[in-house]
């Protein structure tokens, strides 16, 4: 096997572990997910109200019950083996394909959450993007124009008010989840998920930093996924089934499979962000108080010059500052220095190389992008040191400005 892989190319490697990552995301951890937690729903909401709940159905074949745990399996069954029936007053193109459009940004969202943090040799993400925050929110967002669709598409009274419900809520409610999330990559300084993780793994979680950022996220994931008491599109009480009142059989099972995908990817999204992902909290020490340490990957590291106790690192977004943190004339478990991160200055994509200190002790970079030599600034992206007499004005780029623009980006996306 090795030798087969040995004798692929980058290209062909790449996207052999890419199609295994997604069946292994979909086929093994979605789809039994949302399987299980319907039968755990179900069960909890019998518990409440003094009923059994599913408890039959268990190993298909046998007559070994399993409390029940077969229940998915004869749901799915049965959603295949019904009518597939569609009325004849709907508008049958957007009708069909309302269904797919909640259902597949539920799963394209997967794409950039990360499991873990190595499968074998591989990252244990389908893409590791560095704007992951960006793909997520453009993707979530379009999951309501599908549940607009069904309302449109169902041409009756109670599909429709359903979807205007929705359109309404998860657009005022997508405004303070992306709101809740601008505080923590200010800490972090970059939008990749994994940074978030790499982050708190050298400290406590987000969740002890940003509380109040964490209980709003939870309250608008809650709107998000359309859950009690934020349940106004479907409504049962008022609007029978609210927005898919006129559907059966599989495109049924597609909402219901959407909106407990989605339910899945945005806990997976809190735990991420707040809850440290795969790490423990206050995992930067050991229980007799010395340093753990961690190994983390930096991308595109191009330049590195030390100082003393110092090493200076330009990466593909960020200058980072490092300081050793054994004291002189000793070693800890082996090593007689390890570097721990202090300072990381947000330069945006810059191609920064060749990295050095001058007499100031400034750390002075080749800014590839703007051509020119350039230092770092706590306030601005970088500042000019030297220019060639060709170019005639630089303009640099504050990170609050990114995140303005971030929000507009949103607003005008979503308006």
């Amino acid at each position: 096997m090795n030798e087969w892989l040995n004798s692929l190319s980058s290209g062909q490697q790449f996207a052999i572990f890419s199609l295994l990552k997604i069946v292994i995301a979909i086929f093994a951890v979605v789809l039994p997910m949302v399987a299980y937690s319907v039968v755990a729903e179900r069960r909890i909401s019998a518990w409440i109200q003094d009923r059994v709940g599913p408890n039959r159905v268990g190993i298909p074949f046998t007559k070994i019950p399993l409390w029940g745990l077969g229940q998915p399996i004869a749901d799915g069954i049965k959603f295949i083996l019904k009518e597939d029936f569609t009325p004849a007053h709907v508008r049958k193109v957007y009708f069909w394909l309302a269904p797919a459009i909640v259902m597949v940004p539920a799963l394209m969202t997967l794409a950039v959450i990360p499991f873990g943090s190595k499968i074998g040799a591989q990252d244990a993400v389908i893409a590791n993007l560095n704007v992951g925050i960006l793909y997520t929110f453009g993707i979530v967002s379009l999951g309501v124009y599908g549940i607009v669709l069904a309302g449109y598409a169902s041409n009756s009274k109670y599909p429709f008010l359903g979807g205007i419900r929705a359109s309404a809520q998860m657009i005022s409610y997508e405004i303070a989840m992306a709101m809740s999330v601008v505080p923590v990559f200010m800490l972090v300084g970059d939008l990749n998920l994994g940074a978030v993780i790499d982050y708190q793994a050298s400290g406590a979680w987000l969740v002890f930093k940003q509380p109040l950022a964490f209980v709003i996220f939870l309250i608008a994931a809650f709107a998000e996924t359309n859950r009690l008491p934020f349940d106004m599109p479907e409504s049962e009480t008022e609007l029978v089934g609210g927005y898919h009142t006129e559907y059966s059989s599989m495109k049924f099972a597609l909402f219901f499979l959407g909106e407990y995908a989605a339910m899945i990817a945005v806990s997976a999204m809190m735990v991420v962000l707040f809850l440290g992902g795969w790490t423990l909290p206050f995992a930067g020490l050991n229980e007799t108080g010395s340093l753990s340490i961690f190994e983390r990957t930096f991308a595109q590291c191009m330049g590195l010059c030390a100082s003393g106790s110092s090493l200076f690192m330009g990466t593909l977004y960020q200058i980072w500052r490092f300081e050793n943190a054994v004291a002189a004339g000793r070693n800890h478990d082996g090593y007689d220095g390890v570097f721990v991160p202090q300072v990381g200055y947000v330069t945006g994509n810059l191609d920064a190389h060749d990295l050095a200190l001058d007499g100031a002790g400034r750390v002075i970079f080749v800014n590839t992008r703007f051509s020119c030599l350039a230092t770092t600034s706590g306030r601005y992206s970088f500042v000019p040191v030297w220019r060639p007499p060709f170019v005639s004005a630089l303009a640099a780029f504050n990170f609050g400005d990114f995140v303005c623009i971030f929000i507009l980006v949103f607003f005008f996306c979503h308006f």
